[in-house]
């Protein structure tokens, strides 16, 4: 048997123990394992931003488990089995690949999301925008919104008026908060200033959620650096100037999150 088809098999099996005699597993519930599913591919995408192989390879075992768990549920349900789970993605992917299954043509990456959005609405879609889960990050629905609307052609032509975009909308940003006007339209503007910034990224090819959690992580390093010299020295945050705690945050910035302790000289 090809390795992969017995270790999914065991895997399988081991699903089928689990949820016969172990009171946990016999106790969960769809709804019970949502959260935990949703922790799992976050734990994933901190994996995939540390670009650690291992943890990836783990967290991908981690989801996968959670694939298994739900189709064991679905089937004591009569509701579906693995076997659908899995001939339902096979079905999909060949039916929104015609230009490797089928004669159509598609040269290039937007070609193919052009083509994906068409066979989605043929499919029954009453949107192009439908298929964004309600519950996404807002970052992440932002950047899907936008990405899904490129791929019917509603878009900018290039990122020159994107920016122009950004600029103005940072401009009428400014204009309400110095106006004293409300909060509500101070909120309104300063979301759609992140829209156009969220827009922007994608003409410059960046990931605006990754690359704000890059900023994150990198914060929490120089904030922790900062933390530990100031104890070291004996002193309290509370107590310490600005200027002060700058000159353990500047020394920080000189190194990554994943370099040697900067205090380190050896």
């Amino acid at each position: 048997m090809d390795k992969r088809l017995e270790a999914f098999e065991k895997l399988l099996d081991i699903m089928d123990e689990l949820r016969a005699k172990c009171p946990w597993d016999k106790k969960q519930t769809l709804e019970s394992l949502r959260h935990l599913t949703i922790e799992e591919t976050y734990e994933l995408a901190d994996a995939i931003i540390l670009k650690d192989s291992n943890e990836i390879r783990n967290e991908l075992g981690d989801l996968l488990l959670h694939i298994v768990f739900y189709a064991k549920i679905g089937s004591e349900n009569n509701d579906f089995d693995i076997t659908e789970v899995i001939e339902g993605i096979n079905k999909k992917l060949v039916q929104r690949h015609p230009h490797i299954f089928s004669d159509v043509i598609a040269n290039t990456d937007e070609d193919v999301k052009r083509n994906w959005e068409k066979i989605k609405l043929h499919e029954g879609s009453k949107s192009v925008l439908s298929g964004v889960p309600v519950s996404l990050p807002s970052i992440v629905k932002a950047y899907r919104i936008q990405d899904k609307a490129r791929g019917v052609g509603f878009d900018w032509e290039n990122p020159q008026q994107v920016w122009d975009k950004v600029t103005e909308e940072m401009n009428e940003l400014r204009d309400e908060v110095e106006s004293g006007a409300g909060i509500e339209k101070i909120e309104d503007e300063f979301g759609d200033l992140l829209f156009a910034l969220i827009n922007y990224s994608r003409f410059i090819n960046v990931n605006p959620d990754t690359a704000l959690e890059r900023t994150n992580k990198k914060f929490i390093y120089r904030f922790n650096y900062l933390e530990e010299q100031a104890k070291k020295a004996g002193k309290s945050l509370h107590d310490m100037t600005l200027k002060e705690m700058d000159v353990y945050w500047n020394e920080a910035k000189k190194y990554n999150a994943d370099d040697k302790d900067p205090s380190d000289d050896g």
